[in-house]
């Protein structure tokens, strides 16, 4: 059976191939063990890769905990989203505000140390948000690009009171020397601290700026202003849709969706189920994007957010 290994698996690889000392190495192995698919091709590789960790692991002397649990945070789910923001800028306190996390909070910048998960309520689905230390070109962890390139979106935090584009700038350069590229990454901009005096004039600025390219949206984590807006804005920005199954007679049940990309296909859905019903399936009756309700869809019907279907195979 094919491996099948995504894009992303051959561009850790090639991190790992330049890597200059055994954590960079480890790291970047166990980020080509969380991008490879599960099934029986992978088997031997991710056996493989496995030994190879082992052995490096061996010649390391011992690590903080906090430093090997900073290597990889696994995704929870619906989506993995990263904030990353330069001192100051009130990524933590975002953080603080919209998840379970508990991150270090302070008015002086550089409290914090490591990447720390939480996750983010949105209607009846949960996003992981993952908080890093400030974006500073000399003291940028080495654990830090491979946890921004597995992302499934980024959130570059600036700071409106100062100079928000130029913050904006340097971030987005400083993505580029980690080989994040925001046109292959999906980012948005959040615009902290509205709530202080002469913000709004270089929101309007900074949204002008980038509007071509990012969303962006003005928030005050501190007093919670535009916090809803906020995680409606992540929810798109990431590119998921939420699709329900039912039974033939019975109602779908709207707690537990299905989790696909924008623009997937009925025959997806069906796949996510379960492996072998993309392969049986013979057509789906469809409530939501259908010109009907009870429709009947075939497989290479475009899913959108908030379709119910009903499997036939």
């Amino acid at each position: 059976m094919p491996a099948n290994l995504p894009p992303q698996y051959f561009e850790a690889e090639k991190t790992y191939r330049s890597a200059k000392n055994p954590m960079e190495k480890i790291a970047a192995l166990e980020e080509m063990l969380a991008i490879m698919p599960k099934h029986k091709g992978t088997d031997h590789l991710r056996a493989e890769l496995r030994g190879r960790i082992a052995k490096l692991n061996q010649v390391l002397e011992k690590k903080s905990a906090t430093q090997r649990a900073s290597m990889v945070i696994e995704k929870e789910g619906a989506a993995q989203v990263v904030e990353i923001g330069l001192p100051n800028a009130g990524k933590s306190q975002i953080v603080s505000s919209i998840t379970n996390a508990s991150p270090s909070i302070a008015e002086y910048p550089f409290t914090t140390g490591s990447a720390t998960p939480g996750m983010m309520e949105f209607e009846n689905i949960q996003i992981q948000l993952i908080d890093t230390p400030p974006l500073v070109a000399q003291s940028i962890e080495w654990w830090l690009p491979p946890i921004l390139r597995r992302a499934d979106a980024l959130l570059i935090v600036v700071d409106l009171s100062d100079a928000p584009i130029s913050q904006a700038e340097a971030i987005i350069t400083q993505l580029e020397n980690m080989r994040v590229q925001l046109g292959e990454k999906k980012a948005l901009i959040i615009g902290n601290k509205i709530d202080l005096e002469n913000t709004s004039d270089n929101y309007l600025v900074l949204k002008n700026k980038y509007k071509e390219q990012l969303s962006v949206v003005a928030i005050s984590a501190k007093e919670g202003i535009g916090l809803e807006e906020l995680k409606h804005e992540i929810y798109q920005v990431v590119g998921i849709i939420r699709v329900y199954t039912k039974t033939p007679g019975q109602k779908p049940g709207f707690s537990d969706p299905i989790i696909l990309e924008k623009g997937s296909r009925l025959e997806d859905a069906a796949a996510s189920v379960h492996k072998d019903f993309g392969a049986k399936l013979k057509y789906a009756r469809l409530w939501g994007s259908g010109k009907h309700d009870g429709i009947m869809a075939k497989r290479d019907h475009i899913l959108q957010d908030g379709d119910v279907i009903e499997l036939h195979l």
